[in-house]
């Protein structure tokens, strides 16, 4: 959630830095998004197919309901956005061709005018309209509503069911304009407007199909590519869309994306020719599949949070004391050398490191020796009266990366504290489902950036949020972030988001792990893939398979 506002130190300079703003917009928005581009010289094979694992089955390809990385992945591929991202993960034109700032609230789309649903039909203003009010629409239930709906005017209010959908601020000027008002400044508006839940939705499809018009044969998308096949826990299909307005553009012809949650056997579709790009590789073999396969070894650190959900609710852990000594023990740097061991890096806040809107802080004791730690731990448990042998309980999704991570954990909290932990698997919208209902104590989580601002990661956190599994609340952190979103001053913004970070990570609501990273492999002949890519969206329009 990007959040970035222009400087206010005098209405002259105000006036000079928008006037700046607006030009770079200008300039932004005479970009043409054209899909893949093929380097000069690079010869192309005669079969434009390519297989991706996504790391778990999608929950949905509804893109109102859209919550995961892997649901995103695939609703980027069948439904583009007014806006959309390059594959270094620069914001470029989608729908709209281009944009402008009317004032401080107010920002104007122009819809390209050849731009077509997969069925034929032109797609227009108010499909847009449609399709962000069903997305904040409380009849819709989408549990991203509340992180994203309050950006726009009138959505709090719309998703806390206090105005209709039809209040919300995005309104078709004609077939091909757009009107979106903001609550506030919000000039990451662009970056935000890629993401696939404000994207446009045929009407007459949900219409007549309800629920079941995401089915293959019913749905109807606007993107490069259109759906042919799904079976679930099996495979999703895609083929090019003939419709799409850059189609002459987009190289693949069909893109299969796998469900396979083992990293293992991830690898192994991967050696068998099966998967042409793995998901993510297991734990501690980043070296091995390096000196392996040196050509298709492909790693980046991403704007992404590894971490561990504590239930704030829960008896044992409402205590803040027990969620202090649970994450003072932890000994990250040894996770990321030698349990993960590939290229993540520890971390002690919220906040990755390079995320805007926000200086990234660490906890005062990661700098302390291991026995101080430990020491200070164990006098926090004797204080809240929780005695060695204490049973903790960890739910996770089907993954020998995550059973490692978690194996670790429990030695950590068994040698130092004395405290058992029992590890429960299941499958990734099993596991989503309890920590969305609080039907757990502990529990694996993540969060990769849908935008460069540190917004996006104190959704994680905040009162209201559906995204905030951790089920904590500190009403001074919100007013923090409230106040910060009105502001103009660019430097006191930073100053109270870094502060509203900081006071509620002192009550740790969450236990913080690793930075993200992208360790997978990807065959030499996929074209497209950048290591610059900060929120790995690598959408299939990007990618081509060269001659091999």
């Amino acid at each position: 959630m990007t959040f970035f506002a222009v400087p206010h130190v005098s209405v002259q300079r105000t006036k000079l830095a928008a006037a700046a703003a607006l030009l770079a917009l200008s300039a932004l928005s005479a970009i043409d998004a054209t899909a893949a581009i093929v380097p000069s010289g690079v010869a192309l094979a005669a079969k434009q197919e390519l297989v991706r694992n996504n790391g778990s089955e999608v929950e949905t390809l509804d893109p109102a309901l859209v919550e995961t990385v892997v649901a995103a992945n695939v609703s980027r591929d069948l439904f583009e956005s007014l806006t959309a991202t390059d594959p270094d993960g620069k914001v470029v034109p989608g729908v709209a061709e281009k944009w402008e700032q009317k004032d401080s609230t107010t920002w104007i789309f122009h819809l390209r005018k050849n731009a077509r649903w997969s069925n034929g039909d032109l797609v227009t203003a108010n499909d847009f309209v449609y399709g962000c009010q069903r997305f904040v629409d409380p009849k819709t239930a989408s549990s991203y509503a509340s992180v994203f709906g309050p950006f726009v005017q009138n959505g709090a209010d719309i998703v806390a069911g206090k105005k209709p959908a039809s209040a919300l601020g995005v309104r078709a000027i004609d077939a091909n304009t757009i009107e979106v008002k903001t609550d506030g400044l919000v000039p990451f508006l662009p970056e935000l407007m890629s993401n696939p839940n404000f994207g446009p939705v045929h009407r007459a499809t949900v219409e007549k199909f309800g629920k079941d018009w995401t089915k293959p044969g019913n749905l109807v998308s606007n993107g490069p590519f259109q759906l042919k096949d799904w079976q679930v826990n099996s495979k999703i299909v895609l083929t090019k869309n003939a419709n799409y307005w850059d189609k002459t553009n987009v190289q693949l012809t069909q893109v299969t994306y796998l469900p396979v949650e083992d990293e293992n056997t991830d690898v192994k579709l991967f050696q068998s020719g099966e998967n042409d790009m793995t998901y993510q590789l297991p734990t501690g073999t980043y070296t091995k599949y390096s000196q392996q396969f040196p050509k298709d070894i492909r790693n980046s650190l991403i704007l992404g949070t590894r971490y561990y959900s504590f239930n704030n609710r829960d008896p044992l852990l409402k205590d803040v004391r027990v969620r202090k000594a649970l994450s003072m023990v932890i000994d990250r740097d040894l996770l990321a050398q030698r349990v993960t061991a590939d290229g993540q890096t520890p971390l002690y806040g919220l906040l990755p490191k390079g995320v805007g809107g926000a200086d990234v802080s660490n906890y005062e004791w990661s700098t302390w020796p291991m026995a101080k730690r430990v020491e200070e731990a164990k006098k926090l448990l004797e204080q809240a009266g929780v005695k060695p042998g204490t049973k903790l309980r960890f739910a996770m999704n089907t993954s020998d990366y995550n059973k490692k991570m978690a194996i670790f954990v429990a030695s950590e909290w068994k040698t130092k504290l004395g405290l058992t932990m029992d590890i429960e698997s299941m499958e990734f919208k099993v596991l989503l489902k309890k920590r969305h209902e609080g039907d757990y104590q502990i529990a694996r989580n993540g969060w990769v950036a849908d935008y460069n601002d540190a917004t996006t990661f104190l959704t994680l956190v905040q009162c209201k949020s559906e995204q905030n599994d951790n089920f904590n609340c500190n009403p001074k952190a919100d007013a923090l972030v409230k106040e910060a979103a009105g502001t103009t001053d660019l430097a006191k913004r930073t100053q109270l988001q870094t502060q509203a970070a900081k006071i509620v990570m002192d009550n740790y609501p969450m236990l913080p792990l690793l930075q993200y990273g992208l360790p997978r492999l990807v065959k030499s002949y996929v074209g497209g893939y950048s290591l610059k890519n900060p929120m790995d969206h690598y959408g299939s329009k990007d990618l081509y398979i060269v001659k091999h």
